[in-house]
């Protein structure tokens, strides 16, 4: 924990260095309202980007070097070229500025013109004999359009059992969902939660939320029996040491005991143990590691070693040295909490084999991914699937210790004090450092996102306001005390941009909550889709009703809920505002939030039933009215314009429980509930798809959206 900074007044220097460097001094939570933040949170702020403020003096020299570094410098770090516009910065140059252009592609220009898209080098030396040397990047103007209108499925990966999986959803399990709902269904995608790495230990955090690393995905959804090597521990064959008939029996009894893991979850109501899971995962890969890999197959796995580079051989690293260590870096011998000392040189020599190790799960990971997008594709889906971007990564992960210079030391994301939280949000996850970003020409972000767009249609980024600003909390003091720092939006956008249109692939933004003044036109502009969810879609700048479908945006993933929100089912009976109740959540009386509940659906299923969504409840419908109640809420999200519409899976069979509940960390299973029917009994893959429910509201779905596959 960070001890607290002397107290040092907000004065017009501070506020001025704090404005130079992107430290905002004031927020303004709702419209016509302004708070000044903190003086602690604006100097720990500045301190994380390596400012000294200690002192009025020291305040002084940084604002005096600061100016002047701006006011002498040529170029910024990063410069954007958007295709077919001039950058900005390129015309404000001195005349006679002479320019030297090294593209990606291997060619020198010495003019920006009709450059091809990529991150190139571009040299600029003024006629006072003033250089720059900077990081150009070349990006489409923006993102095509979605092609035609596609509707899918949203889905919590590790919430999807089969009569297959290991006690939780696995990738076998994404692409056989992908396969029927692709060809039986007609759906276009399907969105699941952030897939990446989790910190190791037991027991791991189970939010996707808060992983080791973004770049890389958790072995832990593998389909162990769909690695070819497995076929040859089973059936006793291969060039493998040891005695195959042991080998085979030890497999085996780890199938038995991933059986009986299922079947505790299925069909005795036990939580979803991911750490259970892992464990007996991880004994059957290390016996099917034990199988030489084929000609053909080490090759590919050398092609990927080599593509991944460096941040492979450092994230396998962080997992081997976590294995002896701990999983908390920051308490590792001194010489090992660097990647580039000599001691974590000598580890590296030492644990060769376990990082060869955790090597081999990432390619495994990443091959069964591909292969699920592949699926998603060849049975019609026009995007396939979906991926999460989770906002920020653990302290003690991968991400973490392998780019500590690209984080800002003592300070977490957050949130500042709103209407739903009056004491603000602390998420735990270290900013990336907007100047050291810019300077390495994003770098980081730019291969992350390369890494999964290799094999997305489609990227959800979670909280994309944060690509403009993200709330910054000093650790040790509450999130009252944050501040706003700003991020090149421009910059982001145009490497998210380049990326996604290298991939083919769409982006959507998680834009709900309170968002910025022009961050949703400027989204939007770029061709990222936004989020809207129907509950929140209200006349906010006039009389407060439910917004009519024709005034809904049309760049958008239009969706009933999330998997931070109550079902659809639970929210249309009041049964979220009794789970909070009982959980000791609510600020108010019952029967208050009872009444508020209740008049937010009366207010919403009268517009339903004025637009005559309200179909087959009671008499020759057969419907209950629930059902007919969540089917009319689909039809509504058809009436709008939305690009994309997402039906959350859950409510397909009428599931009451929300998969994470914020606010709450043991008092409720976050992140551990399979898919469940109403009464809670869990639902498997098998038995979703021959759910009479389920195909009735799919078909909902498919009966409104006759483009939906063009």
């Amino acid at each position: 924990m960070t001890a607290p900074r002397p107290a040092v007044p907000l004065t017009d220097d501070l506020s001025r260095l704090a404005g130079l460097h992107g430290v905002a001094t004031s927020y303004s939570p709702s419209p016509g309202r302004t708070v000044t933040a903190s003086a602690a949170a604006v100097t720990h702020a500045l301190a994380a980007l390596g400012v000294d403020t200690s002192t009025p003096e020291a305040t002084r020299a940084a604002l005096a070097a600061r100016e002047r570094e701006l006011g002498t410098r040529l170029l910024p770090p990063t410069v954007v070229c958007w295709t077919g516009a001039a950058p900005a910065a390129l015309a404000a140059l001195p005349e006679g500025t002479r320019l030297r252009i090294e593209t990606e592609q291997g060619e020198t220009r010495a003019a920006a013109e009709d450059l091809p898209p990529g991150v190139h080098r571009l040299t600029a030396v003024a006629p006072d004999g003033r250089t720059a040397e900077v990081h150009l990047v070349v990006a489409p103007a923006r993102l095509p359009t979605p092609p035609g209108r596609s509707y899918g499925v949203l889905v919590q990966l590790y919430s999807l059992l089969s009569r297959r999986s290991w006690g939780m959803g696995d990738l076998g399990d994404l692409g056989e969902l992908a396969a029927w709902a692709g060809r039986a269904l007609g759906a276009g995608f399907v969105q699941v939660n952030p897939l990446h790495a989790a910190v190791l230990g037991a027991p791991t955090d189970p939010s996707p939320y808060r992983p080791s690393s973004r770049r890389f995905p958790d072995p832990v959804h593998l389909r162990v029996e769909d690695i070819p090597e497995f076929a040859y521990v089973i059936d006793g064959s291969g060039d493998v040491a040891g005695t195959d008939g042991e080998r085979r029996d030890r497999v085996r009894a780890l199938l038995d005991r991933a059986g009986r893991l299922r079947e505790a979850v299925l069909d005795k109501g036990a939580l979803i143990d991911r750490d259970a899971v892992w464990q007996l995962k991880r004994e059957a890969l290390e016996l099917v590691r034990e199988v030489p890999l084929g000609p053909g197959r080490r090759a590919a796995y050398a092609d990927f070693l080599a593509r991944e580079g460096e941040a492979l051989e450092d994230h396998a690293t962080w997992c081997a040295l976590a294995e002896v260590h701990g999983s908390d870096w920051h308490l590792w011998p001194t010489a090992l909490r660097d990647p580039r000392s000599a001691g974590t040189e000598r580890a590296r020599a030492e644990l060769l084999d376990r990082i060869d190790f955790w090597s081999w799960l990432a390619w495994l990971t990443d091959t069964q991914l591909t292969a699920t997008q592949r699926a998603a594709r060849e049975a019609g889906m026009p995007v396939g699937i979906v991926h999460d971007l989770a906002v920020g990564v653990h302290p003690q992960g991968a991400d973490a210790w392998a780019q500590q210079e690209y984080f800002a030391a003592g300070m977490s994301v957050g949130a500042p004090p709103d209407a739903f939280n009056a004491r603000g949000q602390d998420w735990g996850l270290p900013p990336w450092r907007p100047d050291r970003l810019a300077a390495s020409g994003y770098a980081p972000f730019r291969q992350l996102l390369r890494a999964l767009f290799h094999y997305a249609g489609a990227l959800r980024i979670d909280h994309v306001m944060g690509l403009f600003r993200l709330w910054w909390v000093p650790q040790g003091l509450p999130p009252t005390e944050g501040a706003y720092v700003a991020y090149d939006a421009e910059a982001m956008l145009a490497v998210l941009v380049l990326e996604a249109s290298r991939a083919g692939a769409l982006v959507i933004g998680e834009d709900l909550g309170t968002v910025e003044p022009g961050v949703r036109e400027t989204l939007r502009e770029r061709g990222v889709l936004g989020t809207s969810v129907l509950w929140f879609e209200r006349d906010w700048d006039g009389d407060g009703r439910p917004l009519p479908p024709d005034s809904w945006r049309a760049d958008c993933l239009a969706t009933a809920t999330t998997h931070d929100l109550p079902s659809t089912a639970a929210r249309l009976t009041g049964e979220h505002v009794e789970l909070r109740d009982r959980l000791g959540l609510l600020t108010r009386s019952l029967e208050e939030e009872r009444a508020e509940a209740a008049a937010d659906i009366g207010e919403w299923l009268e517009v339903l039933a004025r637009l005559e969504l309200l179909q087959g409840a009671g008499g020759g419908g057969g419907l209950s009215s629930e059902e007919a109640e969540v089917q009319a809420v689909h039809r509504f999200l058809l009436r709008t314009p939305a690009r994309m519409i997402g039906v959350w899976l859950p409510d397909t069979v009428g599931d009451r429980r929300p998969q994470n509940l914020p606010g709450t960390w043991d008092q409720y299973p976050n992140w551990r509930l399979p898919i469940a029917d109403a009464e809670g009994r869990p639902v498997t893959l098998e038995e979703l798809a021959g759910s009479p429910r389920l195909h009735a509201l799919m078909e909902v779905l498919r009966a409104g959206a006759p483009e939906a596959r063009t």
